[in-house]
């Protein structure tokens, strides 16, 4: 599987399994796992046909690590980033004092006046380190990174989890916990 076609199937994959499994016509439990057999089934009955190994490696390469299988391997899900409500089952965690928030510059003047939002999303995504906040602004744009006082927002009440992939996640940012970082 080349470069291209992999990238490709990975972006099918994050469609299916974080926002739109309709549209192969997947079901998802009510904690977002899909069976592995019938998640290639469906892709393949509309187009994407890849192989068990080939998906395992989609899974083991992916640099965000976006999806993961269950232990014994026979079901899927997605780490985050859900559109659609799901229960990834994630516990409370204290988070560090400090996390960061990657977005393009044009967001900037929004999340200043508002915070930011989950909006379509079920969480807020943060990382705990600077690089990875950047290349996630990059996506959008050219990338700007706020701080974010994540222990002051959890001494405030706010409630963090952290994905299986290491991102952390919470509904809101006030803008008192933001500062942008020049």
């Amino acid at each position: 599987m080349n470069t291209k076609t992999l990238t490709r199937t990975s972006r099918k994959l994050s469609l299916v399994l974080r926002h739109k499994p309709e549209v192969i016509g997947l079901k998802l439990d009510a904690s977002g796992w899909a069976e592995v057999s019938h998640l290639l089934a469906q892709l393949e009955r509309h187009g994407t046909a890849i192989s068990r190994a080939e998906l395992q490696y989609i899974v083991d390469h992916n640099d965000k690590q976006r999806f993961r299988f269950s232990e014994d391997g026979l079901r899927i899900r997605a780490n985050q980033g859900h559109s659609i409500e799901v229960e990834l089952g994630l516990r409370a965690t204290p988070p560090p004092k400090v996390l960061y928030h990657g977005t393009a510059r044009r967001f900037v003047d929004s999340i200043l006046r508002t915070g930011l939002e989950r909006r379509s999303r079920q969480h807020v995504h943060l990382s705990d380190n600077l690089e990875t906040a950047i290349k996630v602004g990059g996506r959008h744009g050219k990338p700007v990174v706020f701080h974010v006082r994540a222990a002051a927002m959890a001494a405030d009440g706010h409630t963090f989890f952290r994905s299986d992939n290491g991102v952390w996640l919470t509904e809101a940012v006030p803008t008192e916990f933001l500062r942008l970082l020049e």
